[in-house]
């Protein structure tokens, strides 16, 4: 029973990954066209939002949505969520309306078709380069000069699973970046990704089902300074471990 699960989980996530790449191949045309100059990167990103939802209903998974605050279209904001699946991408995607660039790992780069637009739309850092973080910095300054929001997963990557870690320390990058544009912060909580698509291939935490997303209030930093930082982590980071902790939906 145990070998017929693993086989199934395998397929499914077999399944995932075409769910992934074969999209961006039929829209390859559109894709490459909206990423040409970055005034048409809201027509890529909304590209990217029928990318992620034919993923999301392809794996058979049901967002379910409690909104505390709805997002003004002309404001940037800095979004930031738990971080335990690769669907955390889509579900981001899904969830926001407001055209934001990812803050992600380098090393996402280099898968096969999917890395080709991830390098050339997202803000690329590699977490063990000084140089590279502090270039994080510049590229979201010119994004946010633009119009654009920011997404950033601040546990810096995905909890080990084995260590039964429900939330990871935050770093600080994503609130020192909130703080000096004073772009506020707009927290999430996922609460059904891991055991939707765990991250670790080889876990047989896989199926479909029900999505739920807390959108909390967003957090205002106009009137913070820099040595408000590590209070601004703590306080977005009990809100969303709250949330996970006693889900209010």
């Amino acid at each position: 029973m145990i070998l017929l699960k693993k086989i199934v989980v395998f397929l499914y996530r077999i399944w995932f990954y075409i769910l992934v790449t074969l999209p961006i191949i039929i829209l390859f045309p559109l894709l490459f066209i909206t990423i040409l100059k970055q005034t048409w990167y809201p027509a890529f990103f909304w590209l990217a939002r029928v990318w992620a939802r034919i993923i999301l209903f392809g794996m058979g998974y049901f967002p379910i949505i409690q909104r505390d605050t709805v997002f003004e279209k002309s404001k940037s904001y800095l979004f930031v969520s738990n971080h335990t699946s690769m669907t955390d991408i889509m579900l981001m995607l899904h969830v926001t309306k407001n055209p934001f660039v990812f803050v992600g790992k380098a090393e996402l780069a280099k898968i096969p078709v999917f890395g080709f637009f991830y390098k050339r739309t997202c803000i690329l850092v590699d977490r063990n380069s000084p140089k590279s973080r502090r270039a994080v910095f510049e590229s979201a300054q010119s994004k946010l000069n633009m119009g654009y929001s920011v997404c950033i997963f601040p546990e810096g990557g995905v909890p080990d699973e084995a260590n039964n870690i429900l939330l990871d320390d935050f770093k600080d990058g994503a609130f020192r970046l909130a703080i000096e544009h004073k772009i506020p912060i707009a927290p999430m909580t996922f609460h059904d990704n891991r055991n939707r698509l765990s991250y670790e291939f080889s876990s047989i935490k896989a199926s479909p089902g029900k999505m739920r997303v807390k959108v909390h209030p967003v957090i205002p930093t106009k009137i913070l300074e820099l040595e408000d930082k590590r209070k601004l982590k703590m306080d977005t980071r009990d809100i969303i471990l709250e949330e996970l902790k006693n889900p209010s939906l």
